[in-house]
């Protein structure tokens, strides 16, 4: 058995975690926030930098969906460490080489190191929370992650005002990035592997295997609410604030809305939400009302935004920071996501389920676009009507799922 000496809520596990997951999100975000800068700079012009940028949008995301699986299956296969290091020094290199690319092949390497730092990206956070979840005790575990998911979220922050900082310099943007990740892997000659994972080396036990999300009924279900449940924060950031200079105009909103801003001002509140979320859970020794609570006030922060018409710019972003801090349940996520699976697909589980989640951002832009053209919604009724449907299935697959509040996790899946 693992050791069942007490462990500390602030330990190396949870620290590297943290600072992973920040650096993580800074990455994640930096593209969208330099996008323009980076491809102009490039040479590209008008509606070149529009289709090039989605483009490096969906080669990172198709990376993210290729590395969620490789790393899940890692993190059970080869222990959770290697894969929180494994993929912070993959992100922290792709990092480096984008801030390096230029000359006659400059956008075809930016895709390539694109691709290459959504797949390093799919891995930490997963393998983070495994982690966190199975070296804290049980009354201690939602904390940690609370913890681990608020630092995170605040990357996004960082990289919006380092790029505001270095102006049109946006490869020092990338460096300094690289050099985070870098700095953080001196850290983790103090981490140690998860007693669990160790204990469930010893037996002989199918391990990482993908294909058993698919092979029994019950666990794919399973597998499915975790997902589901993630998908109102990628509605609110991939739409309503990705769009949020659109839909403002749309409605009259009262001078202009700068989408990066939106989204600085949303994860801001969004980190103050994680942290509230987590504790929340924490009081009431549960995760599914948490959820029921948060998809409330997310469909009063969707009305409230669908309501905006000639508001001021400064409400209007006040609308965007509540919106963030109702979706601001990304750690309850990602922990139900690794509590509600076995020792031996947990990491598996816990590093596919975000990134799917992400991953069904186009999925919900089909949706949004195709009330528009096949039912003759407004752009504004679509986006609304599209919210409704995304906290609605949220809110069925919470519903139906197993309470994981206090479960011992020390136990694997079956064949």
């Amino acid at each position: 058995m693992h050791s069942t000496k007490p462990v500390k809520l602030i330990n190396a596990a949870v620290v590297v975690a943290s600072l992973g997951y920040f650096v993580d999100i800074y990455d994640l975000l930096l593209f969208g926030i330099i996008r323009i800068k980076s491809l102009t700079s490039l040479g590209l012009s008008g509606a070149e930098i529009d289709t090039v940028g989605m483009w490096l949008i969906n080669i990172q995301m198709a990376g993210m969906l290729v590395g969620g699986i490789i790393w899940g299956v890692l993190g059970d296969k080869r222990g959770r460490l290697s894969v929180l290091f494994g993929s912070i020094l993959l992100y922290s290199v792709a990092n480096i080489a984008n801030g390096m690319i230029g000359g006659d092949n400059a956008i075809a390497w930016y895709m390539i190191w694109r691709f290459v730092a959504g797949l390093g990206l799919a891995g930490e956070l997963g393998a983070g929370i495994t982690l966190v979840s199975e070296i804290l005790p049980k009354e201690k575990r939602g904390l940690g992650t609370m913890i681990v998911a608020s630092v995170g979220i605040s990357g996004a922050v960082v990289a919006y005002f380092v790029s505001e900082y270095f102006g049109d310099n946006w490869r020092v943007c990338y460096y300094i990035g690289g050099a985070l990740g870098l700095a953080l892997l001196i850290l983790r000659v103090s981490v140690v592997e998860s007693g669990m994972f160790s204990s469930m080396k010893e037996r002989s036990v199918s391990r990482g295997d993908y294909l058993q999300f698919f092979t029994n009924r019950e666990r794919f279900f399973r597998y499915l609410k975790c997902i589901l449940i993630g998908l109102p924060t990628w509605y609110a950031v991939g739409i309503l604030m990705t769009f949020s200079n659109a839909f403002a105009k749309a409605m009259h909103v009262q001078g202009d809305i700068d989408p990066g801003k939106a989204i600085m001002i949303c994860y801001a509140a969004l980190t103050v939400g994680d942290f509230a979320s987590g504790y929340i859970s924490q009081l009431m020794r549960s995760r599914k009302k948490v959820l029921y609570i948060f998809y409330t006030l997310l469909l009063v922060a969707v009305v409230l935004y669908f309501s905006a018409h000639g508001i001021s710019a400064a409400a209007f972003y006040t609308i965007c920071g509540l919106m963030g801090f109702s979706v601001g349940f990304w750690a309850i996520f990602v922990t139900v996501a690794a509590e509600q699976f076995g020792t031996n697909l947990r990491a598996t589980a816990a590093t596919t389920v975000p990134n799917y989640a992400r991953g069904l951002l186009p999925v919900i832009s089909i949706v949004f676009g195709g009330l528009q053209t096949s039912f003759g919604l407004s752009y504004l009724q679509s986006g609304l009507v599209t919210g409704i449907i995304c906290t609605g299935l949220a809110f069925v697959a919470a519903f139906m799922m197993k309470e994981t509040f206090g479960k011992d996790l020390d136990y694997v899946e079956e064949d």
